[in-house]
Parts: C-alpha cells; sequence; structure tokens
C-alpha cells in the first residue's frame, strides 16, 4: 500500500469508543486521511430472538426503543471524543453486521476494530468471531484495538512478526505507511530468516532490526507478544490464519492467541 487515504473505524456498544477513536484520528491526521466513524451492533430483537427468549415479538416495540437509546448513547459517547473534522459519523441500520462492515471496508485502506472482552458486562453489540470474521473476509488490513489500556497512537515502536506466506506479504505491505513512519522498526521470525524480507523494506527506505528468534516455541503466541514489550512496541504487524468450517472461520492458533492477550494493537491482514 502506498499510503493511507481512507479508514473504517467501528464502533460498538463498548466503553472503548474514545481508544479506538483517538488511534483512528491520530492515522487519520498522521496520513492525511478521512475516516467513516461507522456504528453498527446487532438489534435487540435479534439477540433476543438468537438466545431463545419468549415473548421476543411481543416486546418488539420495547426492544427497538432500547436500540434507539443504544445508538442515542453511542453518538453522545463519540460526539464527546472531539475528534476533529476528518472523522465522519454513520451508523449502519442492517441485520447482518459482518457483511455490511465487509462492504464498506472494501472501499477503505484500512480498518480500525475493537478486541472482544469475554469478561466484558453486558452486551458488546457484535459477536464474538466479529473480528476474525471481518478480517478474513475483507482482504485488507485491520488494526485491532485491545479492550483494556491507553493507545493515544500507534506505529513508533512497530514489531513485524515475519512468516514466509501470502498472508505475512500482505500485513507487511499493508502497514509499509506506518512503517515509513516508525522510530524503530523489529522484523522477528521463529524458525525462518527474517531477513528475508528486507530487500522490500529497503526498497521502501525502511531500515528495521532483524530478529532470528529460532526454532517456533508451543505457545508461539506468547513469544510475538513478548517480543513485543521486549521492543516496547506500541504496534504488531503480522499475517492473520484461518480455514472455513461450517461455514464459520476458525482462526490458526498463533492468530487466535495474539487475538485473545494482545496488549498492544495489531495490524493483521488475511
Amino acid at each position: 500500500m502506498d499510503a493511507i487515504r481512507s479508514i473504517l473505524l467501528h464502533l460498538d456498544d463498548s466503553d472503548r469508543t474514545a481508544a479506538r477513536v483517538a488511534i483512528a484520528a491520530a492515522l487519520a491526521e498522521h496520513h492525511d486521511a478521512t475516516v467513516s466513524a461507522t456504528y453498527a451492533v446487532v438489534s435487540s430483537l435479534l439477540r433476543m430472538a438468537a438466545a431463545g427468549s419468549e415473548g421476543t415479538s411481543l416486546f418488539a416495540d420495547t426492544w427497538r426503543q432500547l436500540d434507539d437509546q443504544r445508538r442515542g448513547e453511542a453518538r453522545e459517547r463519540f460526539d464527546a471524543c472531539n475528534a476533529g473534522p476528518r472523522l465522519v459519523y454513520r451508523e449502519l441500520d442492517e441485520a447482518a453486521i459482518v457483511p455490511a462492515i465487509v462492504r464498506g471496508a472494501f472501499t477503505a485502506d484500512l480498518l480500525v476494530l475493537g478486541q472482544h472482552d469475554k469478561a466484558a458486562r453486558g452486551p458488546q453489540g457484535t459477536p464474538a468471531n466479529f473480528v476474525e470474521s471481518v478480517v478474513i473476509d475483507i482482504g485488507r488490513p485491520a488494526i485491532v484495538v485491545p479492550y483494556a489500556g491507553s493507545f493515544r497512537d500507534v506505529g513508533g515502536q512497530v514489531l513485524v512478526a515475519w512468516k514466509p506466506t501470502r498472508e505475512s506479504a500482505r500485513a507487511v505491505t499493508a502497514a509499509l505507511p506506518l512503517l515509513k513512519r516508525a522510530r524503530a522498526v523489529h522484523v522477528a521470525s521463529w524458525g525462518d530468516d527474517p531477513r528475508e524480507v528486507e530487500p522490500l523494506l529497503l526498497a521502501h527506505g525502511v531500515q528495521a532490526r532483524y530478529h532470528a528468534e529460532g526454532e517456533p516455541p508451543r505457545h508461539l503466541a506468547e513469544a510475538v507478544l513478548s517480543r513485543a514489550a521486549d521492543f516496547d512496541a506500541d504496534l504488531i504487524v503480522m499475517g492473520c490464519y484461518g480455514h472455513g468450517r461450517a461455514r464459520e472461520w476458525v482462526l490458526g492458533g498463533v492468530s487466535r492467541g495474539v487475538l485473545d492477550a494482545m496488549t498492544v494493537p495489531a495490524l493483521l491482514a488475511h
């Protein structure tokens, strides 16, 4: 990717609006981009129906009123961020939010999504597999923001988890506009030569440090996150691996491990 000019930011019912907006706004400022801040959640009526709640249809008006209230609160949280003119707020009122977000992402350079918080109280408005479903379907890179922690900006110190695969190559290519601006770039590889990607990075003016980490450990996701901490990285760049089963996407062990336990934002590409 030569440049980042359009960003799709997903907003839901979680209290992480400010964290995601801050990152999207900083990216927009650094890269002269615009952001479509898009609120999209599963309706209360559908959630109740999926849960098998009795009398769902009888209380349809109540569920719609609840959704109206949720939309109003989401807009208030966004407005409180004072994100500036580069961010434009909009709402999607569609039942199938994954296809809706995917369709919107086809015309964006980059997505900003939020990590699913398994311990969150109350509904977040998105299915637990929302992030992986979107990332694997879109063919676009996505920065996933952890559900905990403060991240005003990303891309100052970057860890590239390199593997000679299509997914990893796509992630590195998508991250080039960020890598060019980074203060430090570390490329680490487990079981492969991290310098395989050096010609590409040098061709784009990116100076990096390379780390051959030896054979992959049993828990590779933990190793990736540990090295991110060692390098004080504020962004991990890596491929996202998965395969379809029973019409759902199942992530590979490393992708799932990083998404479950991430402590810094990660740029993923499939």
